[in-house]
């Protein structure tokens, strides 16, 4: 079981870290500025703050997580609670695909279709690793108490 939490909190955390680095270059892979007009710089620096930010936010928190990756199977409270705000991220961003906004499949189908899947999937991987990290306390917990 333990192989299995590791593969799987490695996994959704090099995931987040891929999509992370990935979404510095998503304006310009997506040619974002095409759709925008020009007069409106103010929207554009905006939607290029936010942008910058979260893809600076899900590198360095998934980065972190990967460096203290022992100590999340420590037990180590900070770690599990940064796993969780983690967590907490790609489950409102599968909110938000599938419920609150979903994703418009035009111009790009392959990319609305993908984000809604990969998403979906990262956040049921990580709440489930989330558990499963939160189990690992209570089970330390029952083998004291029997000792």
């Amino acid at each position: 079981m333990l192989k299995f939490k590791k593969v799987l909190y490695y996994s959704t955390l090099v995931f987040s870290l891929a999509i992370g680095i990935w979404h510095f270059f998503v304006p310009l892979m997506f040619e974002w500025y095409k759709y925008l007009p020009m007069e409106y710089e103010n929207l554009i620096v905006g939607i290029d703050w936010t942008n910058y930010c979260f893809s600076a936010l899900l590198t360095g928190v998934s980065l972190i997580l990967l460096i203290w990756g022992r100590r999340a199977f420590k037990g180590s409270k900070e770690t599990k609670e940064l796993y969780l705000f983690l967590t907490i991220i790609w489950v409102f961003r599968a909110c938000l695909a599938l419920f609150i906004e979903p994703w418009p499949l035009q111009p790009v189908l392959w990319a609305a279709i993908l984000q809604l899947v990969l998403s979906c999937l990262c956040a049921i991987f990580m709440v489930t690793e989330t558990v499963l990290l939160y189990k690992v306390k209570d089970e330390k917990r029952e083998l004291n108490d029997k000792n």
